[in-house]
């Protein structure tokens, strides 16, 4: 048998499980596929190309031994490359299995999310087994059942190809390999095919399928690792100062307050309600908290505490993870192309936090949280940037309830009010950021504290956020009593949705999350305008009373430079919206312009500088972190 034909073989074999894979999920979302009003079928042209710059980047490795390795060594070569086929698909298999639990949760085939979760094994693990169980079995009995039948028939594969003599072997290099260097490339223009060649159509939901989950995991390892130069250049090319103009105009920050020595965006901001006190402030932040749940069954503490409260009605989250969250809530950043600041390199020293701008002044700064701190690099961030205290779940004794991420919301809010009473009985003014959990799959919560939803699964979504919504009132119930209640400035807000979904490329109603602050003096009034997550941190600090000099992107909305605008990033996908127009950016495609109702995005004329603008904020952001100007 030829080098052509054994290779051949094992590239159609590679073909046939991805478009197994594409089947499956093209039927698991087939009524949304066909409310695309595309031409949906061309998933499986498109979607071949990409299967095949992968299993032609597979082959290099086998043609490079079948071709050059001497005959002594074919039993050698032999061994190896059946190990090696015998794991590439195992691979397969495994990821394959995994992208419809993966789609299901985040609307996209795996991508980096894929590989970060890696890090920490033992929460990520514990979903696993709790959420995926049946997954899990599926796809290893699978992998199982896969390896025994090819170890079987795959005996002495390649060793027929070393009956070939050496150098016809070798001359066979050039022709299979130009052919292997074509299906890589995959394109005949000047620059080769990428993942962006799956984005051929204008539902979001056909792209995802074309795409495959093998390559989308590699490429996004790759993109990820060079976003510090290159990699951001996918969006588009303009002129540092010129962007950081357009961004400072959008965001309603004055030209001559830029001072680039320090942070661009650093300017005085005035209280508009001075206080001799030194309030304190709290921050609560919740786990995966979206508007949609904000109900009299599901919330009914909320609905309480919003009529006592400001409450922020069009409030969108930065992005999709809790480390965008964080950074949005505590520093007052925009998301940054690629990794979230909590967790890169530049970012875990010296950069702006409330911590930071309190903390010298005679503040004592903490992070609460349930878990293990230094999931998501949290620990390492926090402390690196002003936070003088973290308590996490090692700091509990004796909790109520121990989870697969930590312990209960219930024992957050205990311990909090506990350690706020102490702080207050010696007179120390505090900062701190509580981090919920409960509100996280597999949604574990303990018994007796809620009635469960009715046709609900006992640890389910519905029945984590009744119970989330149970801590958070318990949390102020108790704190109404405590004496440190009347000095402090609270704020509740959702680090991002549950799970955001929907064709669109990025699914706006699915940033919609809740906000309020509250505390002594503060009028209780529902703010219907547009809000981002650093507008709730400038409004926050603006009750405290003091005039501060800050760099957050936003303001308070008491402030008249207080801006109708919102950034959102979803995956690599970044949208712009002001007042009801959006515009999207996307890596290697054109800018896109939309009008957003009822919940949708509709397209209409491009807006030409509403589109600069979106990528003049991402190239701002990247500027800003990679310079270490925030």
């Amino acid at each position: 048998m030829t080098i052509f034909k054994k290779l051949l073989t094992y590239y159609l074999l590679m073909i046939a499980l991805f478009f197994v894979g594409r089947v499956v999920l093209f039927t698991l979302y087939l009524d949304r596929i066909l409310a695309s009003d595309v031409n949906y079928y061309l998933s499986f042209l498109y979607g071949l190309k990409m299967d095949t710059m992968l299993a032609s980047a597979l082959l290099v490795i086998p043609l490079l031994l079948l071709s050059f390795a001497p005959k002594i060594m074919a039993t050698l070569v032999d061994g190896f490359l059946r190990v090696y086929f015998l794991v590439v698909f195992g691979i397969i298999i495994y990821i394959e299995n995994a992208t419809i639990p993966f789609f299901a949760q985040y609307d996209v085939r795996p991508n980096y999310k894929f590989v970060e979760y890696l890090e920490y094994p033992k929460e990520v693990f514990g979903m696993i087994l709790a959420d995926y169980k049946l997954a899990l079995v599926v796809a290893f009995v699978m992998i199982g059942l896969f390896s025994l039948l090819y170890w079987k028939r795959s005996k002495e594969s390649f060793l027929a190809v070393f009956e070939l003599i050496w150098w016809k072997r070798a001359l066979l290099f050039l022709p299979i390999g130009i052919l292997l260097f074509i299906g890589i490339r995959s394109s005949f223009g000047h620059r080769p095919a990428n993942i962006s060649d799956a984005l051929y159509s204008s539902s979001r939901i056909v792209n995802e399928v074309t795409k495959n989950s093998f390559y989308s995991i590699a490429y996004a390892i790759y993109a990820n690792k060079s976003y510090a130069t290159k990699a951001v250049k996918r969006y588009g090319e303009i002129d540092i100062d010129e962007a950081m103009l357009r961004v400072s105009s959008r965001l309603g920050i004055s030209k001559n307050d830029i001072n680039s020595s320090q942070s661009p965006f650093l300017r005085a901001n005035k209280t508009h309600f001075p206080s001799s006190k030194k309030k304190n402030l709290v921050i609560f932040l919740q786990e995966s908290l979206g508007y949609q749940f904000i109900s009299s069954e599901l919330t009914p503490e909320l609905l309480k505490l919003k009529k006592e409260s400001l409450w922020f009605d069009q409030l969108y989250s930065n992005g999709t993870r809790s480390v965008r969250g964080i950074a949005g809530v505590a520093s007052g950043i925009l998301a940054i192309p690629g990794k979230g600041v909590v967790k890169r390199n530049k970012s875990q020293h010296n950069f702006f936090s409330f911590a930071s701008l309190l903390n010298p002044k005679g503040y004592h700064t903490g992070f609460y949280y349930g878990g293990e701190s230094r999931f998501d690099n949290m620990r390492s961030w926090f402390l690196g940037n002003g936070f003088d205290e973290i308590i996490e779940q090692k700091d509990y004794t004796n909790p109520k309830f121990v989870a697969t991420w930590g312990v209960s919301d219930e024992d957050l809010v205990d311990k909090a009010n506990q350690r706020f009473s102490e702080l207050h009985k010696e007179g120390t003014p505090f900062a701190v950021m509580m981090f919920s959990s409960s509100n996280h799959s597999p949604f574990e919560y303990p018994d007796g504290r809620i009635e469960p939803v009715e046709g609900e699964a006992k640890y389910s979504l519905k029945n984590a956020i009744k119970y989330a919504d149970y801590a958070i009132g318990k949390f102020f119930e108790d704190a109404k009593k405590l004496d440190y209640y009347k000095d402090t400035i609270f704020v509740v807000v959702a680090d991002h949705n549950v799970r955001v979904y929907g064709d669109d490329a990025v699914p706006i109603d699915m940033f919609h999350i809740p906000a309020f602050i509250i505390g002594e003096g503060i009028e209780a009034k529902v703010y219907n305008k547009l809000a981002s997550q650093p507008d709730i941190l400038a409004t926050a600090l603006d009750y405290l009373g003091k005039d501060f000099s800050v760099p957050i992107l936003g303001h308070s909305i008491w402030s008249d430079a207080k801006q109708e605008i919102n950034l959102m990033q979803f995956n690599e996908n970044y949208a712009l919206r002001v007042g009801e127009k959006v515009a999207i950016i996307e890596p290697n495609q054109p800018a896109q312009t939309f009008l957003y109702q009822e919940k949708k995005l509709v397209a209409t004329t491009h807006d030409k500088e509403l589109e600069k603008d979106a990528l003049a904020f991402v190239v701002t952001l990247n500027h800003l972190y990679n310079k270490e100007l925030f």
